[in-house]
Parts: structure tokens; sequence; C-alpha cells
């Protein structure tokens, strides 16, 4: 180790010399990898994002899974080369009958299709060429196809798609897909003239697929709600793009920007049917879009500068903590943290929406204003009363998503102690009832453990489990009436607005506990005690046990020292070393400097 070969070099060791040490940048930067290493702070795996409320190319666009119920298909975008609001002037598909969109939007201001192509999945598409052998697709253009005595039948399926090659619309023609079994038996309709869909010829055996009319502008409404669209069977149907001089909160330029119409809304609520764009289902609302400056959505970039960011609060916090000198286990009660133009903009532009599932930490007027570019600038705020160090961060709360995960982090890293069945445990036979028994606090071979996870866990009882998401009582009381009603209707999922809520019964505790907030499920009224407490009332409860202490000191010997403590070295210095630490007002720096003038440090080899 550096300091090591310093010392052993000057030929001794002060307590000045170690001070000194401790006084240097590369220390607090060794202490912040050190903190990095024992709090696992990475959550580059645990947040998942795939991509459906991420925007790219040009038109900035959805390219996920939701555009599907957007447009029609999978990773579909809109029309880059129809202006959305002069929808009319220049039509795709000009050679077809009714080829003009009736409309650019409905009453509500709603982007509308203002053209379409066939999709893939039930047609093949291919390519018009004069020098091609088959003689339907021998034309220039979709135009020459429908003057063609023989094959003009076509002309609606012939379809004018977006070739990135030529950068333009060619002409291709657009048949049911002869390879596979669900389309390869449609037959024209009608039999004779133009062609205006294909359909199956015995509909009354009930086929999979009966139908497909050539594609429109019109989209469905879904189950008759107004405010709903679906996009036509067998049609990817694209809305245009709007110019805007309103830059993406990411952007660095001041160039105008080309944005599909549906992402380029701002509205809070879908103005039919009431329902919010503030959750994550607003990127499937036809009538939501990405907010002011794009607030809602993402690109690649921002994702990775919001994990990063995320890994790196807690490691401002115990810095702060170890530089101030402060009691060390401030790192885990403390409100204060850290947020850099990323987390800054993230909180008060309630960004994030779908991705991250995290409440601001504390009111967004008291937060500090820290542009979105300025990455490497941190300022620190104080958290609302909720927040407990480093334990209530979203880097802990999703690296560790479960109560139970949570636990167990805590107690290997700040306890020094691991959950493992007891070396003699044996399990009651199968048939045991004990076996079926759902609490596992109290299931045979399980409750080994779980007697000491299930209230520990208790703790984080108000932290959402597989987020970063505060269940606020104002929000989330402990019964909800209206969850417990659909529960005993047979209604599980209640409109989406019981997610954490009993709602199934598996026993009998269960059958009484429906409408109650899950972490309340099974609990002694100690526990829910806990689950009021949070966090803080477990680091208080841990400081009276010794516990704590005595871990840091192993884990501060291990780090200085490059190995653990010897079963000899703990009966000579982990008791003294512990209640030194502990009447030093829990000073790290206190702390490392009797390590570091310890005998056995003198000693490495």
């Amino acid at each position: 180790m550096e300091e090591y070969k310093t010392f052993q070099a000057k030929g001794s060791v002060t307590a000045e010399d170690v001070r000194k040490m401790m006084g240097d940048e590369s220390f607090y930067a060794r202490m912040r990898e050190f903190h990095r290493a024992l709090l696992r702070s990475n959550i580059n795996s645990s947040v998942q994002a795939n991509g459906d409320f991420r925007v790219s190319g040009t038109p900035l666009s959805f390219a996920g899974n939701n555009s599907n119920s957007l447009r029609g298909g999978q990773s579909q975008r809109c029309d880059g080369e129809i202006e959305q609001d002069n929808c009319k002037a220049k039509p795709q598909d000009a050679h077809q009958d009714n080829s003009t969109p009736p409309n650019c939007r409905d009453p509500q201001g709603v982007p509308l299709p203002v053209s379409y192509d066939y999709d893939p999945n039930y047609y093949q598409c291919r390519l018009l060429d004069v020098n091609s052998t088959a003689p339907e697709l021998k034309f220039a253009d979709c135009n020459a196809l429908k003057a063609d005595a023989t094959y003009g039948k076509y002309v609606n399926f012939c379809d004018n798609r977006f070739l990135s090659s030529a950068n333009k619309s060619v002409g291709y023609l657009c048949l049911p897909d002869p390879s596979k079994n669900t389309t390869n038996v449609l037959v024209p309709s009608p039999a004779t003239g133009v062609i205006t869909a294909w359909v199956h010829p015995t509909p009354e055996t009930n086929p999979s697929l009966k139908r497909l009319d050539r594609c429109g502008f019109t989209m469905a409404q879904r189950s008759g709600i107004n405010g709903t669209w679906v996009p036509q069977q067998g049609c990817v149907q694209r809305e245009g793009y709007v110019n805007t001089a309103v830059q993406p909160y990411w952007s660095t330029t001041t160039d105008t920007v080309k944005v599909c119409a549906v992402e380029a809304q701002n509205r809070a609520t879908n103005p039919y049917t009431g329902e919010s764009c503030e959750t994550a289902r607003f990127n499937g609302d036809r009538t939501c879009g990405c907010g002011d400056k794009m607030r809602r959505c993402e690109i690649a970039e921002v994702h990775t500068a919001r994990v990063t960011a995320f890994n790196e609060e807690p490691l401002f916090i115990t810095d702060a903590v170890v530089r101030n000198d402060e009691p060390y286990f401030n790192i885990l009660t403390t409100r204060r943290s850290f947020v850099n133009g990323t987390l800054s903009e993230f909180f008060r532009q309630r960004q994030g929406v779908g991705v991250f599932s995290i409440k601001s930490p504390a009111d967004t007027a008291t937060l500090p204003a820290v542009t979105y570019t300025s990455a490497n600038q941190w300022s620190e705020y104080t958290r609302d009363t909720t927040h407990s160090g480093v334990l209530t961060t979203p880097a802990f709360l999703y690296r560790f998503p479960t109560q139970r995960a949570r636990v167990n982090e805590f107690y290997e890293a700040f306890l020094c102690k691991h959950f493992a069945p007891a070396a003699d445990a044996s399990l009651p036979p199968p048939e045991d009832a004990c076996n079926r028994e759902n609490n596992l606090a109290k299931r045979c071979g399980c409750n080994y453990c779980h007697a000491t996870i299930e209230p520990t866990g208790a703790h984080w009882g108000r932290f959402a489990e597989r987020s970063a998401l505060f269940l606020s009582p104002d929000q989330f009381p402990r019964l909800d009436v209206k969850c417990r009603d659909c529960a005993i209707a047979g209604d599980t999922n209640c409109g989406g607005e019981c997610t954490q809520y009993v709602m199934q019964a598996f026993d009998g505790d269960g059958a009484n506990s429906l409408g109650l907030l899950k972490t309340y499920l099974y609990r002694t009224a100690d526990e829910e005690k806990n689950i009021e407490g949070g966090p803080q009332t477990l680091v208080q409860r841990m400081m009276e046990t010794g516990d704590l202490e005595r871990c840091t000191v192993k884990r501060i010997w291990n780090e200085f020292l490059g190995r653990a403590m010897t079963a000899e070295e703990q009966r000579l210095y982990l008791q003294t070393l512990s209640q030194d630490f502990a009447k030093n007002n829990h000073s790290l720096k206190g702390l490392i400097q009797q390590v570091v003038m310890s005998d056995a440090y003198r000693r490495i080899d």
C-alpha cells in the first residue's frame, strides 16, 4: 500500500504523518472507492430501460414496443416527409383513391395519421423495378402500375415506402405474405377489378385472420372509448412531424428540432378520458407526448448519465461525513444529500416517468438549481424526514430491490453478519402443515433466518420494492377501502390503482387482510412500529449493540492492512479499537489513525 511504503521509507510514523495523509485528496478518493465497494453502488443492471421511453433519430421518435399501440407496428416511427399541420399538401400515396388525410388533428389537437404503410408482419412488400423478372414488379412507380391493364388491380396495395438508401419514398407492391399460413390463404375482394381487401375463403371456419382491408387513415376506438385509438390491422399508420424551436432538456444547440407530432405534445392528462400523462402509461397514449422540453422522455446518453449520478450520490454522502470528521454512522442517518445537474433537473422537472420510480427527496422548490449540462457540479441539500443516509438513496433501494435484500446488505456491510441456516438444522416431514405456512418468519426451516429478516425488513416497509418510491401514508394508507372492496368483488386489478395492496388471499391471514398495504401483511404490533420508524430506528437500535463499531473496525483493518483480522488480532485489538472508536465520537479518521499506528500495521511485510 502506498501510505505504508511512504511510512516505511521514512523509517517511522507519527500521528502528524497520519493526519497529513488523511488531508490529501488521494485519501478521500480512496475512501470513496472503499464505500463504493462496501455499498456495491452500481444500479446499471437494476433499472430496466428497454427503450420504450426513449426517443431517437430524426425526427425524434419513440421506436420501442409502444409503437405498436401508437402506430401499429413494433419500432415504427412517424412520417418524416410530411409536416403534421400541412398534412394534405403532399399525400404519400397519391396514386390511390382517398389518399389525402381528411384531418391533420382531431378536435382536441391530437395528431392523426397522415400516411400509412402495409405491415410486413402480414404482407410481403417488394420493390418496384423495371428490370425485375417478376411481371407484377416491372414498373417505374405506382402510377405506372396503376395504368397497367393487368396489374392495375393492385393499385391500393402499391405502397410508397421510405427507402433510406434513396432518402425518399419509392414504390413497393405489398401482397399477403405467401410464407405465412394465416395470410397465404387469403383471396382478393372483389374477385375482379380493383382489389380493396383480402379475405379468407371460408370465414365460417372461424380462422384467426378473416380479413385484411386496404390501409387508410381511420383508427378505431379501443372498447368504444373516446380518446383511445387502435391502429388498423395489417397497417402502420403514421403521424407526421413538427418543427420546434423548443430544445430538449439534453440539447446543447439552438437549432430547430424535428420531432414526431405525437411525441411533441405536452399534456398533463388525456383530454377525453382524464387519465394521467404523468405515469408510465403516457408513452402508449396518443394524446400525451413527451411534455415540455421532452422532459418525460430520454435518450440513451441521458439514461447513462442518470444511472451514473445515482451511483455517485451515496459516495458524496459518505465523503462529506468522512471529510468533515463527523460521527461515522451519520452515513446511515443523515438527511444531507447532493445533486448534480442530471439529478437536479430530474427531480425539479419531474423527468424519467416510467423508467425510474422515485419521489423527489425534498420539496422541489428547495432543491439546488443546477443546469442539466453541469454533470460534475454537485450541490448539497437536505432531504425530507423520511430519509436516512445512504440507506434510502435510489442507489441503495434499486441495488437491493426487496426488503429482504436491503436487510441482507445492511447486515453484511455494517454488522459483518451473514444469514445462513444452522449447521444442525433439519426440516419437518413434507406433509407437516408448517411447510405450508406463508409467513416465512414462522415456516419451518425458513424461520431460523426470517424471524430476524422479516421484522428488520419492515424498516424499509414504506419504500416500495423494486423501485425507490416512498409510499407516503397520505397516498398509501395502511388500509385502502377501495382496494379492499375491489378484492372482495374479485377485481384484483382495480383499475391498476392497487398494486401495492393485498388483492388475493392465500391463507386466513390474507383473507382478513384484503386491501391492506402489502408491507403490513403478517406484521406484529412491534413490526408495524418498525415500518413507521424507518431505517433510522434500525440504526439507532444497532448503535446500542456495539456491532456497528466492531464491524467498522474490521472493515478499516482489512482496508489498511490488506487482509482480515486474525483470531489473535481480534483478541488483542478488536475490543479496544471498538471502544475507542465509540468514545472518539465515532471518528473514522481517529480509527484509521489508531489502526495505522498499531503494532500490527508496523509489522506488515
